[in-house]
């Protein structure tokens, strides 16, 4: 009898007028703020975006993420859908590659001059490009090799002449073998170090290993954590996403298990417009969170003990990647599960849908420039391999998108 009347219940729906199902309300997909297409990428697979003030942009293309991303791991965006191996092509090129496959198991090469892998790049707010290296690859099976000494750094680059200014190496005590360095954000003010130069805050990822925030002196090139492994720069257990409708499971090496796809910890970052508040978030959560950068920058011997009383829940805000603010203030993130980018507006601690579209998924990173639009890229990330159900169905091409600020907001000048 179900069987029966589900039968009735498919015709009677067949047979409504076209008249009335067009009054059946529905999701109209899209809101918000005009999108513009910017750049789509057509060859190797981006992540983040960077804008300088005179309007040169670039990307980085990590390696652990696509084991093709061979040709280059940085590059400049040269028309709106072409790229070139930034500053050249030799210093994207390690001498026998990205990977050591002398060493037992293969590992990430160790060379302190030129990229291995890079997860991000960044322009600070005196217009120079940085560059943060993981020092890890992936081999073609998909294993994401461990790092070696030498290849997590972070790289300073004048755009004036497009020269390596500063290479910050970082230690094993700080990026670990099994460390993700992920993004990063900059505060230039001279007060915030005893050096005058500034400092850095990176998110460490790790699907592997112990997640947290890294601090770098940009003086003194000094870097040490934060948060090591709390629950707040970690994945939520048994998170699971759910994006265009599909329900999304990681899909690991030969080997291991099928796991949940939310286990990124720590990766989305954006500093406070004044610079006295970090927010992050997890990919594997859909909390936001925040700590005073005064408690990261501490490194008494109580430090921790101060670091960790004092992380806020900022609330929930849907699932994101990169994170980016404004000269408002307003905190810019994804919201992979409603296709959209919204805000949190730390004033009064709510969120707002920013802009909506159908081709918005995987927003991986995004940028406020000094035009006063904020660029994000959008790179299918949940449908690569490394997903159930394990084949490879991104379509090319990969898309950078622009919208305009609201208030006429900006880039955040913290210097």
């Amino acid at each position: 009898m179900m069987g029966l009347s589900l039968i009735r219940l498919t015709i009677s729906l067949a047979l409504l007028s076209p008249a009335i199902s067009q009054n059946l309300a529905s999701d109209p997909g899209r809101s918000g703020a005009a999108l513009e297409i910017v750049h789509l990428y057509n060859d190797l697979y981006p992540q983040t975006i960077a804008v300088s003030a005179t309007g040169r942009k670039f990307s980085n293309y990590a390696r652990s993420l696509d084991p093709t991303n061979i040709a280059y791991t940085v590059a400049e965006l040269v028309t709106n859908t072409t790229e070139r191996a930034y500053p050249s092509a030799e210093i994207n090129s390690p001498p026998g590659g990205a990977i050591n496959y002398t060493t037992n198991p293969p590992t990430g090469a160790n060379y302190p001059n030129y990229f291995i892998g890079v997860q991000s790049v960044v322009i600070d707010p005196a217009d120079r490009l940085w560059i943060l290296d993981t020092g890890r690859a992936a081999t073609p099976e998909g294993v994401n090799v461990p790092s070696t000494p030498g290849g997590p750094k972070l790289i300073g680059i004048d755009l004036t002449n497009d020269s390596i200014f500063r290479t910050i190496l970082f230690p094993p005590t700080v990026a670990y073998s099994d460390s993700y360095l992920n993004d990063i954000r900059f505060d230039l003010r001279p007060a915030v170090t005893a050096s005058g130069k500034g400092i850095a805050y990176i998110t460490d990822s790790s699907q592997e290993g112990r997640n947290g925030i890294v601090i770098v002196d940009l003086g003194t090139g000094e870097s040490w954590r934060h948060l090591d492994n709390t629950p707040e720069v970690r994945a939520e257990r048994g998170f699971l996403p759910f994006i265009w409708g599909e329900v999304v499971y990681s899909l690991p090496p030969p080997g291991q298990i099928i796991n949940y796809a939310g286990n990124f910890g720590a990766d989305g970052i954006a500093l406070s417009a004044d610079g006295e508040t970090l927010f992050w978030s997890a990919v594997g959560s859909r909390t936001l969170y925040s700590i005073p950068t005064e408690r990261l920058r501490d490194r008494s011997p109580t430090s921790e003990i101060l670091a960790e009383a004092s992380v806020v829940s900022r609330g929930q805000k849907g699932i994101s990647d990169g994170l980016e603010t404004d000269s408002n203030g307003l905190i810019y993130a994804g919201n992979f599960e409603d296709n959209a980018i919204s805000v949190y507006n730390p004033a009064n601690g709510t969120v707002q849908v920013f802009a909506r579209d159908p081709t918005i998924a995987w927003t991986d990173s995004l940028a406020v420039a000094a035009d006063g639009y904020v660029y994000f890229t959008e790179n299918q990330l949940w449908r690569t391999a490394a997903y159930y159900p394990g084949t490879d169905r991104r379509v090319k091409p990969y898309v950078l998108y622009r919208a305009k600020c609201p208030g006429n907001g900006t880039k955040v000048n913290l210097q």
